[in-house]
């Protein structure tokens, strides 16, 4: 590859080498076809060597020719920011002004701003870089900075952010537990079919009953509408708002079972089978919300709350209801999703969309009626979490990217990527990689605005949240990108520092912890930024093992402190499945391995089984009345007492928090998510948990597994 190809590419962030994360780590040269084509995807034409020249000097001369990006990110502990001015300004030339962001009176401070000896020739002009520092300290929050330069006035967001994200001393010196729990899956005698609101809130009741201080949760937010069959809660159409698919219909003020004839039948097939049936759950509920949304019986009270929501939530919610609203329309005769439409409905501020706004007012008015019962019931569920006393309470989940068919894309391509996903090259649990072909943000675009559609995310995702799991979190400093038409990809930077300063401000300002998701390709001393940072990581037990994750399981004394750890997570077979090898079994069958690689699978799964009887063995965590027994070859059985005993292990660890998930209490085995496999192939995110809710306190597994956890914890 031209080394000045690679120049542009390193000052752009676009990596032309990189290793993965498989068991035997391999390293790659990025094809020169898919430097070429990010270079151009973040705004810098390389297709020859004249192009590449040009976009050279551009990005060289970026950061010179102005002053300020549009928002600087400022440590609090390092209160200082560098700007550049044409050499002609002195230091008697320049004043600065600070506001607080929406107070009209400036601020006084201390500070000095001094020229440093660094500048640079552009054309006729020089420019030079100049230093300003505080001499107070500065509160983190967000402020208007304004620097006068002679008659030149120069504007931008201040973020004077912590170093340290937030956390509450029950945290820091406790030894917390509780659930993660994939909120659909959830039973009860009383829900239409899916897991719902008032679920969680009978869940948090058990939680407060036995204990537990933290309910992990799958991400929340909306999928299609009209095609409920897309049930990955990872591909949302907007991570702004909530899926009302989780709504208690017979919660929302004015139902009856009148509404519809043979109501309580048509629940009664919905609550069928070891699946869920989307499409029957959804369409059901949606057809009794339309009946209730039109007899509109609401009293003054309700009427005034929902007008006070569509007030406070103001554009975001007439933009993402005009979606779904034009989304139902569109969907029945144009194929492709909304990058199909017609190029007047593509720009949602054009006179089409506007035109279709006002004819279709009463129907966008429902989606947003569906948005505020939705938060509402949530906001309810959180309320009862807090008069509990749960110590974190629910810990929600934020996907790393959205649907490229999504509210947020169609409203906003601006601010993303257009022609690549979101992705991952091979690790030790997924050898293939994987293609999520998610829509992520543009790294030169999120600096332009302010981070502004990274922060409105981000705040979203921390209402009624006590922790927040940010997905894939080595997305902050790097995502790996694929074009969508081509299999292969690199890895494309981000503003590290800043959306490690902004990540940390925006959990003080909402009071909310901050946890990691980093099982993967985990860059070199990237763990030792989350620890500085006080974000969580994440640890399950699959992966706490020596020589790279294939050696000896970890004491728990060598378990990260600053964790949340589990034994597996929804995308890894739960415990019974991974003990018989029912998913290299699964793996085969889908002709993601082939015969030589299932056996030799089975090979390793055997030894690791052995390597798990030894740790448990030497931990001494297997329950008093049901000790181990043998070694439990493949024909011998499951080992009874083994979930009690992997609970006590992961207990008795070091990490902050240890969470219990039910696949792995009741036995489940079949596995929740197989990535890389669509709905077709495999029924992700369908399989309902095997027990009603209301007869958790009365399994004995349930209560066994409770207390083993509460026996290590301490609590």
């Amino acid at each position: 590859m031209d080394a000045r190809l690679k120049l542009l590419a390193e000052k752009l962030g676009v990596s032309v080498y990189f290793s993965d994360a498989g068991v035997s780590q391999k390293n790659y040269e990025v094809d020169e076809k898919t430097v070429r084509f990010f270079c151009a995807e973040l705004g810098y034409l390389a297709r020859n060597a004249q192009e590449v020249e040009s976009s050279l000097k551009a990005v060289e001369n970026k950061s010179w020719k102005t002053p300020f990006e549009n928002m600087i990110v400022m440590r609090q502990d390092k209160p200082e920011i560098v700007f550049s001015l044409p050499a002609t300004y002195e230091p008697k030339d320049l004043s600065v002004e600070l506001y607080a962001k929406g107070c009209k009176e400036p601020l006084s401070y201390a500070f000095f701003c001094t020229p440093t000896t660094e500048e640079k020739i552009i054309g006729s002009k020089v420019f030079r870089r100049w230093q300003f520092v505080w001499q107070d300290e500065l509160p983190w929050g967000y402020y208007d900075f304004i620097l006068h330069a002679g008659k030149e006035v120069f504007r931008t967001i201040l973020a004077c952010v912590p170093s340290r994200c937030y956390t509450t001393d029950e945290v820091e010196n406790g030894r917390l537990w509780g659930f993660n729990l994939q909120l659909y899956s959830l039973k009860s005698c009383r829900n239409w079919g899916v897991g719902d609101l008032t679920d969680l809130k009978n869940f948090a009741h058990l939680c407060a009953r036995v204990g537990a201080d933290v309910i992990g949760l799958n991400p929340l937010n909306p999928l299609f509408h009209d095609f409920p069959e897309n049930a990955s809660p990872y591909n949302s159409v907007s991570r702004m708002f909530l899926n009302p698919i989780y709504l208690d219909v017979e919660k929302v003020p004015t139902f009856s079972f009148d509404i519809l004839p043979d109501l309580k039948a048509q629940i009664a097939d919905a609550q069928k089978g070891e699946y869920i049936n989307y499409t029957k759950v959804y369409q059901l509920k949606m057809k009794v919300l339309h009946q209730i949304f039109e007899a509109n019986k609401f009293d003054e009270t309700y009427q005034r709350a929902f007008q006070k929501f569509m007030e406070e939530e103001g554009w975001h919610l007439e933009i993402f209801a005009t979606y779904q609203a034009l989304y139902s329309k569109e969907c029945t005769c144009v194929w492709g999703g909304c990058a199909a439409w017609p190029k007047e409905l593509q720009n949602p501020a054009s006179l089409a969309v506007e035109k279709f706004r006002k004819d279709n007012a009463h129907e966008i008015l429902f989606f947003k009626f569906l948005q505020f019962e939705t938060s509402r019931q949530f906001q309810e569920v959180f309320d009862v979490v807090k008069h509990l006393g749960l110590k974190i309470g629910l810990y929600r989940d934020l996907p790393v990217g959205v649907c490229k068919d999504s509210a947020e894309f169609w409203c906003d391509k601006g601010a993303f990527m257009p022609h690549a996903g979101a992705g991952a090259p091979p690790d030790a649990f997924f050898p293939n990689g994987q293609k999520w072909c998610l829509g992520a943000f543009h790294p030169f675009a999120l600096k332009q605005r302010a981070y502004e559609p990274f922060l409105k995310v981000l705040r979203a995702n921390m209402r009624c949240a006590g922790a927040l799991r940010i997905d894939h979190v080595m997305g902050l400093m790097r995502l790996f990108m694929i074009p969508d038409r081509e299999k292969d990809g690199t890895y494309i930077a981000y503003a590290f520092d800043d959306m490690l300063g902004l990540v940390a401000l925006e959990s003080h300002l909402n009071k909310t912890l901050i946890v990691g998701e980093s099982i993967g390709n985990v860059p070199e001393g990237f763990m030792d930024h989350l620890q500085m940072s006080r974000i969580y990581s994440i640890s399950v037990l699959w992966s706490e093992r020596w020589q790279n994750g294939s050696g000896l399981f970890k004491m728990p004394c060598d378990y990260c402190e600053n964790a949340f750890v589990s034994v597996g997570t929804h995308d890894m077979p739960p415990l019974k499945m991974w003990w018989f090898g029912y998913d290299i079994e699964l793996r085969h069958r889908l002709k993601m391995i082939n015969d030589s690689e299932r056996v030799g699978a089975y090979k390793l799964r055997e030894a690791d089984r052995q390597k798990l009887l030894d740790a448990l063995d030497y931990n001494r965590v297997w329950p008093e009345d049901k000790p181990r027994k043998g070694n439990y070859l493949y024909g011998e059985g499951f080992p009874e007492g083994l979930e009690e005993a992997v609970h006590r292990l992961i207990a008795a660890s070091c990490a902050k928090v240890a969470l219990i998930q039910p696949e792995d209490v009741f036995q489940v085995s079949k596995q929740q998510n197989v990535p890389g496999t669509d709905c077709d192939v495999y029924p992700n995110w369908r399989l309902r948990l095997p027990i009603d809710l209301e007869n958790f306190l009365s399994s004995e597994a349930f209560m066994r597994n409770v207390n083993a956890m509460k026996r290590e914890r301490g609590r």
